[in-house]
């Protein structure tokens, strides 16, 4: 990582806990800047040690680690794909997890463990399922797209049957989850996110320069000793897992695993993924898109995915005119 990339790495952190802390001191019980930092540091009343520590840091935390794995699966899917349309909420791993949630919720009745573990399923079998049909010796950028792109479109008229033969209990239900939504969020919600980040976060940093080689064509991978199925695989597992187990935790939340990795390739000026300024700038984007939808509507709070998706149309108009004007469209 060169010096302007881990510069931008480090401005966005500090952009994304000025943002947590902002995010828990909103709310009924309003709290200062310094209130919020000296009851995360111990120093709180028992009212404020309650609010932060029960109530709102989950959330935040929830907010931040859910922004970082869409990142990650964007950055890694967008690199395969040499596309940065190659997003897994356009290539359908995102509508496969939704389908996995409403199986559960409208066919079984699931309660919120159930929903993410169909979440979860469905994410990982639409994955493998568009990995086999894209697969011809290898998986190429191009038809990886096309396919998921077909792939989502099918699972969207699943989605609408789905709620369509839903009881109103169960159709409202679903309608709410598919929003995306950081309210009520817990601890129960952050520990699966945090063994995620744990086990997968290393794993896929450490594939970074083998997926910038892959940038470069399988051809050029092979010829610098890079075993290209098998990073590839690895990768899309790893992909697939982050936005399975985001989507379970907070729902379908739109648009920032399209934006991120790109405003950080931007920011850094760097080649190849930036896997780490894309999942921090994953988190800042998150986090700021729940405090916008907090406090910004005066007393009625919107869901953070209605916040990402009008954001997040916004960022898709610019990056279709710009790759027009560049010729790549």
């Amino acid at each position: 990582m060169d010096a302007r990339a881990a510069l931008a790495v480090l401005l966005l952190a500090v952009a994304a806990a000025a943002a947590a802390v902002l995010l828990i001191g909103s709310g009924d019980f309003p709290m200062s800047f310094g209130e919020v930092v000296a009851t995360l540091l111990g120093d709180g009343t028992a009212a404020q040690e309650f609010i932060v520590q029960d109530l709102r840091l989950p959330r935040v935390l929830v907010a931040a680690l859910v922004g970082a794995s869409l990142a990650l699966s964007g950055a890694i899917f967008q690199s395969l794909s040499r596309n940065p349309l190659g997003s897994p909420d356009v290539i359908g791993f995102g509508q496969g997890a939704c389908v996995g949630a409403l199986i559960v919720i409208v066919l079984f009745g699931g309660n919120s463990l159930a929903v993410s573990g169909g979440a979860v399923a469905g994410g990982l079998l639409t994955g493998t399922l568009v990995y086999l049909l894209a697969w011809k010796r290898g998986v190429h950028g191009f038809r990886l797209v096309l396919v998921g792109i077909g792939i989502a479109a099918m699972l969207t008229a699943v989605i609408h049957y789905l709620i369509t033969k839903a009881d109103l209990v169960d159709a409202t239900r679903a309608t709410l989850w598919m929003t995306g939504s950081l309210d009520g969020r817990d601890w129960a919600q952050v520990w699966p996110l945090v063994v995620l980040g744990a086990v997968l976060g290393p794993v896929t940093l450490a594939h970074g320069r083998p997926l910038r080689m892959l940038e470069m064509g399988d051809d050029a991978a092979y010829a610098l000793g890079v075993p290209v199925e098998r990073t590839r695989i690895v990768l899309m597992g790893s992909g697939v897992l982050f936005i399975a187990v985001a989507t379970a935790a907070a729902g379908p939340i739109a648009f920032v695993a399209l934006s991120a990795p790109q405003l950080a390739r931007r920011l850094t000026r760097a080649p190849g993924p930036n896997l780490a300024a894309a999942a921090v700038m994953g988190a800042a984007l998150l986090l700021v898109a729940d405090w916008i939808a907090t406090n910004v509507f005066a007393d009625r709070q919107l869901p953070v995915g209605v916040v990402t998706g009008v954001l997040g149309g916004v960022y898709l108009l610019w990056l279709l005119v710009t790759e027009r004007k560049a010729g790549r469209l």
